[in-house]
């Protein structure tokens, strides 16, 4: 059977100085690598490049095929000048890309984009070139109702004819395709395919903690426009004063870490409750999650979180704010909502979530991870959409 060969042009990726940024757009390439061949193609602004405008990085294993290209920015003092040749800079490692993929893999049958817009205008391009076929999957919080960040007639413009030409749009989750109908952004065929957890690193393991003590996790990128981590740790604060029996470790990075660590030591917490360890990755994050009692998040935002995901593959109950699409997969028998900036009713169900979030039932979540996440499921939904748009 033959196999298409699909390009991913992603916006976001991990690259050699920061092995998060579009992780799980990785696992998407990864999980569809049983079905189809798949390149990948990732140009990334690099300030510290020497000499050279360009560099370029190529790897290769059993499922990718990844060129990953450094370009220089360009300084300039007048203002137009610089976004100017930017933006051509970055079509131009994205053109020296494709032809270096055409000549080791081969033409692509299909171009997959993730994240909206510039890259969807190449795609479009490109299609009207060689009559390529592509779609989209989107993850940008950017067209939430709240956000004003989606603006601009040219933008709009140009992102509606992006939207409209794709063979088909891959949103998430259904709360972020309204979101993107409701700014005109229609396509004939919509479909809802989650992210991908890696079933086999975040899993059920036996604690080592102590039973009477518990201990719960937050896991976030520590910017708190989005994750209102200082609501959350006045809550905290609050809880600290009620019982004591409790702790709460904050993983992760961020430009807003040190500004919070600052002000859970004004609120006497850190040290004492409340523990910031920082950024951790693969099978160190996959314990502290399978150990957690459950995971709260606080956020004003969002589309579903990967970190919600992983919880549940570690059979972890989630407390979390009923924004976004979170509600979609987030039920009683997983964990409980509570409305955002609503600090009372994070209180309320801290205390709940202490008393009793040993009646939840590991296996079951779980279950729904693998049922609904795992790399096997969401490769096998893209595929299908492969399927339909390559033999059209």
């Amino acid at each position: 059977m033959h196999k298409p060969k699909v390009l991913y042009l992603p916006r976001w990726y991990p690259h050699r100085y920061d092995p998060m940024p579009g992780l799980f757009i990785e696992r998407h390439a990864r999980s569809v690598s049983g079905y189809a061949e798949v390149a990948v193609l990732y140009v990334h602004q690099d300030d510290k490049l020497h000499g050279r405008k360009m560099e370029f990085e190529r790897f290769q294993d059993e499922e990718l095929m990844q060129i990953k290209i450094y370009y220089k920015p360009y300084r300039a003092s007048i203002p137009i000048i610089k976004p100017l040749v930017n933006i051509f800079n970055y079509l131009l490692c994205h053109y020296h890309g494709i032809k270096m993929i055409k000549q080791e893999f081969g033409r692509p049958d299909l171009v997959h984009v993730n994240v909206l817009t510039r890259l969807g205008l190449l795609a479009l391009l490109y299609k009207w070139i060689s009559r390529t076929p592509y779609v989209i999957t989107e993850h940008w919080t950017r067209y939430l109702p709240h956000m004003d960040v989606f603006n601009g007639a040219i933008r709009k413009a140009v992102t509606r004819l992006v939207v409209r030409n794709a063979s088909a749009i891959l949103p998430v989750t259904d709360n972020l395709r309204r979101a993107m109908e409701s700014h005109n952004l229609h396509n004939k065929n919509y479909r809802i395919i989650p992210n991908v957890v890696d079933i086999k690193m975040f899993d059920i393991r036996m604690s080592e903690k102590e039973n009477e003590h518990k201990q719960f996790i937050h896991v976030s990128c520590f910017e708190d426009k989005q994750k209102n981590i200082s609501g959350l740790l006045r809550v905290l604060k609050k809880l600290s004063v009620i019982r004591t029996d409790w702790s709460c470790q904050m993983v992760g990075d961020g430009i807003h870490l040190e500004m919070l660590i600052k002000y859970a030591k004004e609120l006497a917490i850190e040290g004492k409750f409340v523990y910031f360890l920082g950024l951790k990755e693969n099978d160190e994050l996959a314990k502290l999650m399978a150990e957690a009692d459950f995971q709260v998040m606080f956020s004003r935002y969002e589309n579903l979180p990967v970190v919600i995901l992983e919880s549940y593959a570690c059979g972890v109950p989630i407390l979390s704010t009923d924004v976004g699409g979170i509600k979609e997969h987030l039920n009683k028998d997983l964990g409980l909502l509570i409305l955002s900036e609503n600090e009372d009713e994070l209180l309320e169900k801290l205390i709940f979530m202490l008393d009793y979030h040993h009646e939840y039932v590991k296996e079951n979540i779980r279950e729904y991870a693998i049922d609904h996440f795992s790399k096997e499921v969401i490769g096998a939904q893209l595929a299908e959409v492969y399927k339909m748009v390559v033999r059209k």
